[in-house]
């Protein structure tokens, strides 16, 4: 699975910053949640994506295949 963070914020015309600005999260954090570079995420994170970009949780995700 993996969480299409920047295709919703470009549908949504939308930048990280102003995500990072809204989510409360260190930069860090929420750029490693934005480029799908974490293995897990809290549900209370999930919760306010949803929240913030104004989606569910189904649209949050897509699945992966990764080829290795």
């Amino acid at each position: 699975m993996k969480l299409r963070v920047l295709e919703i914020l470009k549908e949504k015309g939308k930048t990280k910053y102003w995500l990072y600005k809204q989510l409360g999260l260190s930069y860090q954090n929420c750029n490693n949640l934005i480029n799908n570079k974490t293995v897990s995420i809290k549900f209370e994170n999930l919760q306010a994506l949803c929240d913030i970009l104004e989606c569910t949780p189904n649209d949050l995700f897509e699945e992966y295949y990764d080829k290795k």
